[in-house]
């Protein structure tokens, strides 16, 4: 029998966070009796047994807030954890101690919420025992195993509506905007924003791009009387002679690689080929932030209730998901270890393609 469920949020931050925590929390205390432990800062937490209880108080006021109320981490790997000894940084596996911290405050099964870094050590906590259900979260819609993340169609109505800000400031100075958007090695944020704020250009990273006919697009317009352009270009993008813009590197991180500068990159060509004067807004960490839209909130609390109906159920190892509208499930081995990207001959390619939008290909 279930008596006490752990909870724990990790990697980067994203809306709805909080959402999937009320409805985890809810479900498991109001509907089932359960006590639920919430371990704080992502597999830290875990790692040096920094938690707390549950109240019935905790899970109210909280469906609305970004962020997330037990803080998270995306530098923290249990089988590959940074210990500062004798002022020197060493990696230890530290994975035994946290099935013992989880054994010793008697958790009968954690629900773990991230991406494609915290679920890939979620399933091998579950390889060594530890009994887990996975909820699947990045504004990157780039988990494999899952239509939709939540968190990500709030990150896209923010881009969208950075976007239709652009426009009026495009127009009105009769210049190139560009917005630079996340995503990392996905386009999905870019697609999906591009084509609701009505950009002219999208470039992602699943289809290489020549400069040469993103101006040739720009040129166009001008001669068609349309003295303005609008660029909508995830971080991953890359030409189809270069490789992608990395803004620095961070060491001793899980994913060291840090994109960024694309969207200068591809302003000072524009610039320099077209003669049309060019600026660049990257949207950044604004993507991550803020209050979830309406679906997300929905998505989370479909998600949390559904995770914890797994537990009631017995059924470990698995990542509740999205599929074709309905809550489901799929093996923890299946969801991680590929990233789901924009199909270059997809639906939503072919319809940009259809009203005028070029991928610079």
């Amino acid at each position: 029998m279930i008596k006490k469920i752990g909870v724990m949020t990790g990697g980067g931050d994203c809306p709805g966070l909080n959402a999937v925590l009320r409805a985890v929390a809810k479900t498991a205390m109001f509907k089932y009796g359960w006590e639920v432990i919430g371990f704080k800062d992502g597999y830290r937490g875990m790692v040096i047994n920094d938690y707390m209880i549950f109240g019935p108080d905790d899970a109210s006021g909280i469906l609305d807030k970004g962020g997330t109320i037990l803080g998270t981490s995306n530098k923290d790997n249990p089988f590959n954890f940074m210990i500062e000894k004798d002022g020197k940084i060493e990696f230890k596996d530290m994975s035994d101690q946290v099935i013992e911290n989880v054994n010793s405050l008697g958790i009968d099964a954690m629900i773990i919420i991230g991406g494609d870094g915290t679920l890939t050590s979620a399933r091998d906590l579950y390889r060594k025992g530890l009994k887990v259900v996975g909820v699947p979260k990045t504004i990157d819609n780039d988990l494999s195993g899952t239509d939709y993340t939540f968190g990500f169609m709030t990150a896209v109505d923010t881009a969208t509506e950075a976007i239709d800000k652009l426009h009026s400031t495009a127009e009105s100075h009769h210049r190139v905007m560009i917005l630079e958007v996340m995503g990392r090695y996905a386009g999905w944020i870019a697609i999906e924003s591009g084509i609701a704020g009505g950009a002219d250009v999208i470039l992602i990273p699943e289809i290489p791009y020549d400069i040469n006919k993103v101006v040739e697009k720009i040129l166009e317009r001008k001669k068609a009387g349309k003295h303005f352009s609008i660029v909508v270009v995830a971080e991953g993008a890359k030409s189809i002679n270069g490789e992608m813009v990395i803004k620095k590197i961070v060491e001793h991180s899980p994913d060291p690689i840090r994109l960024g500068g694309i969207g200068h990159k591809i302003a000072e060509e524009i610039q320099e080929l077209s003669g049309i004067e060019t600026r660049v807004t990257v949207l950044g960490h604004l993507q991550r932030g803020g209050k979830p839209i309406p679906y997300d909130r929905i998505l989370s609390t479909r998600f949390g209730v559904a995770a914890v109906e797994l537990v009631k159920n017995g059924e470990f190892g698995y990542m509740v998901c999205l599929d074709d509208n309905c809550i489901s499930k799929v093996p923890l081995d299946e969801a991680v270890g590929k990233i789901k990207t924009v199909p270059p001959d997809g639906e939503l390619v072919r319809i940009a393609k259809s009203i005028g939008v070029s991928f610079g290909d």
